[in-house]
């Protein structure tokens, strides 16, 4: 019969997709069929599936550690936020349609059944399902009608084990709190702890596990040291992109402007690990810095982000860029900004409106309901050099500037946009960075010297090595013999 266990954690950013992936790849390595889930995540950093869907990123890398295809059942609800108080809800792979947080609760119950659905179908292909929980699992305020946390737990009688993160301070609080705060039949559903992100002697902080253990009941199943490597991996949120990166003479500066409902910038991954280029996040209340290319990624509500951007006189500084010669990609969402306008007659990003664009692209650009995802392979039609990337977006883009086409795809289509000089480039492709030889080639555009970089194959070792730390420091055998 297949067995499940469960990660949830004391708050968000503990490590919790970090850590189911790297046990996905500890069972696999041992020859068990072995399935990720995580009933209900939030995220804008999502990934286009085997089955025609969309998931959250960190399920799809989780499935990969796994050694599977992503698959919608991996992640059955997925909320993607459009505003402080709102999302898009995304079930099994598909928009069903859009709540505020308050709203949103009524839906729960609902949703239940498409979570246990997929969580069963899961069950049937496999031997073990790693299941990661959501946010915090002391979050009393919301368990009624919980379907991430213990709710879900308790529907499937699931075992769990909580997590705590050492490296933000709290983490004895932390545990011993959620204990304290929860239903003594949540509780009883904990069977461990752990402990991550510890830095320096472990011996330091045995008193501290033997005081979590003492004050809760629940026994350690591991003290986890600090795992830098984890930053080569796809970021889950946002949180994920602190941090820029220093230029200097002999580095190509790409600048990207940090929109608040940034989507797939899992995309800039591959870009940031690039020796010869320093990919510099402008934050708001900074200008664009002189670069050799500005990257507008991906957005969730695109017409929103283009007047953030304005607000913030970006359009400005890359108006100013382009007159220096300096070359622009949009990506998605970013693709529409580059053009003269976006109309959004359905109302798909709220109320309905018509916003002009950059109009650096002779281009316009309709939101439509349907949403556009598929797996998509092609040529980049400046060098002919192939990609492999995917399609995800609501809108059809049209005008004089599409006739030279950015992307031809395998089935014959043509995606994207070229200006007349050819400095500022839009496309509707996602993930073509990753592509060791589509990422070659926009470094030769830019006059960047060829790394050699095998960006797939590195998440392929740093996956490797996750499970090597995870098996030195986690009690794999104790977990995977709880696990029912």
């Amino acid at each position: 019969m297949t067995r499940a266990i469960m990660i949830q954690g004391t708050g968000s950013d503990v490590g919790k997709s970090l850590i189911v992936a790297g046990l996905c790849r500890v069972y696999a390595r041992r020859g068990l069929r072995v399935r990720p889930f995580k009933p209900q995540n939030m995220s804008n950093n999502a990934a286009v599936t085997a089955d025609g869907g969309e998931i959250g990123r960190a399920q799809a890398l989780q499935a990969r550690a796994a050694g599977v295809a992503p698959s919608v059942h991996m992640n059955p609800v997925l909320l993607k936020p459009q505003s402080e108080t709102g999302s898009q809800v995304v079930v099994q792979g598909r928009m069903v349609g859009t709540a505020k947080a308050r709203d949103y609760q009524a839906w729960k119950p609902r949703l239940l059944a498409s979570v246990l659905e997929s969580f069963s179908y899961l069950k049937e292909q496999a031997d073990l399902v790693v299941v990661e929980g959501a946010g915090s699992a002391s979050e009393v305020n919301l368990r009624r009608g919980d379907i991430a946390n213990m709710g879900f737990a308790r529907a499937t009688g699931t075992p769990v084990i909580l997590l705590g993160d050492i490296d933000r301070g709290g983490v004895i609080a932390s545990l011993v709190g959620t204990k304290a705060v929860i239903d003594a039949d949540d509780a009883a559903m904990i069977r461990g702890f752990l402990v991550n992100r510890f830095r320096g002697d472990p011996s330091l902080f045995a008193d501290g596990m033997a005081t979590i253990a003492a004050a809760t009941g629940w026994p350690s199943f591991g003290l986890i040291p600090h795992f830098p490597d984890a930053a080569r991996l796809p970021a889950e949120d946002v949180l994920g992109l602190a941090g820029s990166e220093a230029g200097d003479a002999r580095r190509k500066v790409v600048a990207v402007p940090v929109l608040p409902r940034i989507a797939n910038f899992d995309d800039l991954d591959p870009l940031r690990a690039e020796p010869g280029l320093a990919v510099v996040l402008v934050r708001p209340g900074e200008a664009i810095p002189v670069a050799d290319l500005v990257l507008l990624p991906g957005s969730k509500t695109t017409i929103d982000d283009l007047e953030f951007l304005r607000g913030q006189g970006w359009d400005i500084d890359i108006r100013a860029h382009v007159r220096r010669g300096g070359r622009v990609l949009g990506l998605c969402g970013g693709y529409q900004m580059l053009g003269r306008r976006i109309d959004d007659p359905h109302g798909i990003e709220g109320a309905p409106r018509s916003v002009p664009g950059l109009s650096l692209l002779d281009i316009e650009t309709v939101m439509t309901p349907q949403k556009h995802l598929a797996a998509v392979t092609g040529i980049s039609l400046a060098d002919g050099v192939p990609f492999t990337g995917y399609e995800m977006h609501v809108g059809d883009t049209t005008g004089p500037d599409t006739a030279r086409a950015a992307i031809r795809l395998a089935d014959g289509r043509r995606d994207g946009a070229v200006s007349a000089d050819g400095l500022v480039t839009g496309t509707y492709v996602h993930g073509l960075f990753a592509d060791d030889r589509q990422r070659s080639a926009w470094l030769a555009r830019l006059g960047a010297a060829p790394s050699g970089l095998a960006y797939e194959a590195g998440i392929e070792r740093v996956l490797e090595r996750l499970a090597d730390h995870l098996e030195a420091h986690v009690d794999c055998d104790r977990m995977l013999a709880l696990a029912s």
